[in-house]
């Protein structure tokens, strides 16, 4: 990263939301030494639960694409890259930052809880804290009001800020 003129890893932070999610969730599994900070949007953390349960809404139509659990040949396959299944014991992760939404049809709000509750527990106790933030009233894509929508974003971006450093509080002295 540094020979060519990138910043260095202190200074890198990553995003990724629903299937997103799940490439940063697996980046930072794979190479967390990378990056200080990690926002998981609605990440689709939690592969094989999630796709094994034809219940829930487009799971069925997608096992083409992800390949479907229920099958020996793609179980393991998807074990592999399923970012909750790859949490490395005593490793030291990036500030991550996790959010969900109640009445999200397609990512549900427990994957990123049981993803923070597994990095809290798995990660060493020099990782970046891990946070979540579940909006009540959300769906997959997050606040429809513009406003509210402009509110989670400068919430996000304060989040990278401070655990990056940027961000400092002012003093009156």
């Amino acid at each position: 990263v540094d020979d060519r003129k990138f910043p260095s890893p202190e200074q890198l932070s990553c995003e990724g939301r629903s299937a997103g999610g799940l490439l940063i969730g697996q980046s930072i599994n794979e190479a967390s030494e990378l990056f200080k900070v990690a926002l998981l949007g609605v990440p689709f953390v939690d592969v094989v639960c999630t796709m094994i349960d034809a219940s829930i809404p487009l799971t069925v139509v997608e096992w083409e694409e992800w390949g479907n659990p229920n099958e020996e040949k793609y179980h393991q396959y998807m074990m592999e890259y399923s970012p909750i299944n790859n949490i490395k014991e005593g490793a030291k992760y990036p500030s991550c930052l996790l959010t969900g939404g109640l009445h999200d049809p397609r990512v549900q709000y427990w994957e990123p809880a049981k993803h923070a509750a597994e990095l809290r527990y798995k990660s060493s106790t020099e990782s970046g804290p891990t946070c979540i933030k579940i909006d009540m009233t959300a769906g997959h894509f997050s606040a429809s009001d513009r406003y509210k929508y402009l509110k989670e974003l400068a919430f996000d971006y304060a989040f990278v800020l401070d655990q990056l450093g940027i961000a400092k509080e002012e003093t009156n002295e």
